[in-house]
C-alpha cells in the first residue's frame, strides 16, 4: 500500500461502493457522486473519490462488509461521462469482509479481492486462484475472454484460451455475462443466468442452457445470445444489433429496439418498434446452425425485428358523403 491508495473503514454495509455508474445517477438521481459514503469511521471519502482513484490505477482497501452492487461497471470508460464506452484502466479493490449481491455487474477490467463471502447472484466476474493470502480473487469474464488469463488459473470452470471458449459449470448464478465483449469468444453456461446477459456485447456468442433473467440481450450491439429456456421481461430491449434466440419469453420483447433480430420458438408479445416478420430460408438455416436442430424444427421459430415505419393516414369526410384516406405529410 502506498500513500496514494485509499483506505476506508465501514461500520455498516454500504451499497454501490466502487460503482462507476453511481447507481445510474444521471437517469434517476439515486446517488450523488459527490456525496460522502455513509457509515465511514474517521474518513470522509465521496463515491467519486473512490471511483476516481480506481481510474488512476490506485488501490482501494475497504475494512468491513460491503452491500449490494459492489464494483458495478467496474473499469468501464463510460460514454455518459465523456468516455469511449470501452474498457479502461482500473485499480484493485480489497474488501476485508463480506460482499452483497450483484457484485461486479457489467465489470470489464480490474481485480477484486474479498476475504469473506460474496452473495449470489454475482455479476460478470469469475474467481481465479488468489495471489493474496486470506483473500479470494475475482476478475471480469470479459477481460479474461479478450485478454486471457495471463498468470492466473480458474478456481472452477474451464477456459480454452486458444479458442477463447469459457464454460461456466460451477452452479453460480451470474448476471451481465459477457458485458461489452468486443472479441470473437464464446461462453457456455451449464444452467440458468441472472439479468442482463450480453449487455452491450459487440462480438462473440453466449449460450445459456437453462433460463435467462430480465433484460437478456438488452443493449446487445452485436454477437449472439442463445437461451435454450425462457427469458425474463424486457428481453432484447434497446438492441442495436446481433442475434437473440430463446425458447419463450415472459412479458414483452424488443422495446426501443434499433436493429438486430430476435428469434423465439413460442410466439411472444412485442413492444414498439419491434414486430413479427416473415421467416426466410436464411433465418431457418441460421437457427439450424446455432441450435443444431433439424430443418422442420427450425421452421417453427418466430422472427421479430424493427418494423418499417408505417405511413400515417387520416380519414377525411367529403361533402358528398364519401370518405377518403389522405397521407399525413
Amino acid at each position: 500500500m502506498n500513500s496514494m491508495d485509499i483506505t476506508i473503514e465501514l461500520t455498516a454495509p454500504v451499497d454501490n461502493i466502487c460503482d462507476y455508474t453511481f447507481d445510474f445517477h444521471w437517469q434517476n438521481n439515486h446517488l450523488d457522486p459527490m456525496s460522502v459514503v455513509p457509515d465511514q469511521s474517521g474518513t470522509q471519502f465521496t463515491y467519486y473519490d473512490i471511483v476516481g482513484a480506481l481510474k488512476e490505477g490506485r488501490n482501494i482497501y475497504i475494512k468491513g462488509d460491503v452491500g449490494a452492487r459492489f464494483a458495478y461497471s467496474h473499469g468501464v470508460d463510460l460514454k455518459h461521462s465523456g468516455g469511449s464506452g470501452n474498457p479502461g484502466y482500473a485499480g484493485r479493490v480489497f474488501v476485508c469482509g463480506n460482499v452483497g449481491e450483484e457484485a461486479g455487474m457489467g465489470m470489464v477490467s480490474g481485480t477484486l479481492y474479498v476475504s469473506g463471502d460474496v452473495v449470489e447472484p454475482l455479476g460478470n466476474i469469475i474467481e481465479v486462484v488468489s495471489d493474496m493470502q486470506g483473500y479470494k480473487k475475482f476478475r471480469s469474464i470479459t477481460d479474461i475472454l479478450c485478454n486471457g488469463l495471463g498468470a492466473d488459473t480458474l478456481v472452477l470452470n474451464t477456459f480454452n484460451e486458444k479458442e477463447r471458449r469459457l464454460t461456466l459449470d460451477d452452479g453460480i448464478v451470474r448476471g451481465t455475462i459477457g458485458a461489452r465483449c468486443d472479441c470473437m469468444a464464446s461462453i457456455i453456461v451449464e444452467g440458468d443466468a441472472y439479468n442482463g446477459t450480453g449487455l452491450l456485447m459487440r462480438h462473440g456468442t453466449i449460450t445459456i442452457k437453462g433460463d435467462g433473467g430480465m433484460n437478456t440481450g438488452a443493449h446487445l450491439s452485436g454477437g449472439t445470445v442463445i437461451v435454450l429456456g425462457t427469458v425474463g421481461e424486457f428481453a432484447g430491449a434497446y438492441m442495436k444489433g446481433g442475434v437473440l434466440v430463446f425458447k419463450n419469453a415472459k412479458g414483452y420483447v424488443g422495446a426501443e429496439m434499433k436493429d438486430g433480430v430476435i428469434y423465439s420458438n413460442k410466439k411472444v408479445k412485442t413492444s414498439p418498434p419491434s414486430g413479427k416478420s416473415k421467416m426466410k430460408g436464411k433465418d431457418s438455416a441460421l437457427i439450424r446452425n446455432l441450435l443444431d436442430i433439424g430443418r422442420v424444427e427450425s421452421m417453427l421459430y418466430n422472427k421479430y425485428e424493427v418494423e418499417e415505419e408505417k405511413e400515417k393516414y387520416i380519414t377525411v369526410h367529403m361533402r358528398d358523403g364519401s370518405v377518403v384516406r389522405r397521407k399525413v405529410e
